[in-house]
């Protein structure tokens, strides 16, 4: 039987400014059917790779990582928004539309010489997965691939995450 996971995304028109459209997977969270797929998905095209740890990106990355950590037996390397992590970090700045952000990792938490898939639940510009895959492999990590639930490769996300292959459950090919 086939899966569409375009029935369980939600768009939201105008949100959060005029002219976008927003695609939210909260209502990936609240059906158990399509949650559920999500993550039978990920551990399906993972287990078995050389993977030796998950990262997400706060917080609806979280989310998806921490069931797939547990199914395969792995640690989840939680990256937050700077301020939120009360140990030793790494922390990295990256440029938002109209402002910069950052992100921290604890130092401890980045497990060096192996190999961290990094997730997040939607890929829309790439510019805090490319910050994140920074701070990954500045802790001594490497990054073979990212994996989002959503990808959105019609805002160049592709060209920022390069040479790093990305892997989406469903992609848009436009607003």
């Amino acid at each position: 039987m086939s899966f569409n996971l375009d029935d369980y995304i939600r768009k939201v028109p105008d949100f959060p400014k005029k002219g976008i459209l927003f695609y939210d997977i909260t209502s990936i969270l609240v059906s158990p059917e399509a949650f559920l797929h999500c993550i039978d998905r990920m551990v399906e095209i993972y287990k078995g790779k050389d993977i030796n740890a998950v990262a997400a990106i706060e917080a609806r990355g979280f989310l998806f990582a921490a069931p797939f950590a547990i199914r395969l037996g792995i640690p989840l390397i939680p990256i937050r928004k700077k301020g939120k992590l009360p140990g030793v970090t790494l922390a990295k700045k990256y440029d938002l539309e109209y402002a910069q952000a950052e992100i921290e990792v604890h130092v401890a938490d980045v497990p060096k010489g192996k190999r961290v898939l990094l997730t997040d639940d939607l890929i829309a510009t790439g510019g805090t997965l490319n910050a994140a895959r920074s701070l990954l492999i500045e802790g001594g990590s490497s990054v073979p691939e990212i994996f989002g639930i959503v990808g959105l490769p019609f805002l160049n996300y592709p060209k920022i995450l390069d040479p790093t292959p990305v892997t989406t459950l469903i992609e848009y090919q436009s607003e």
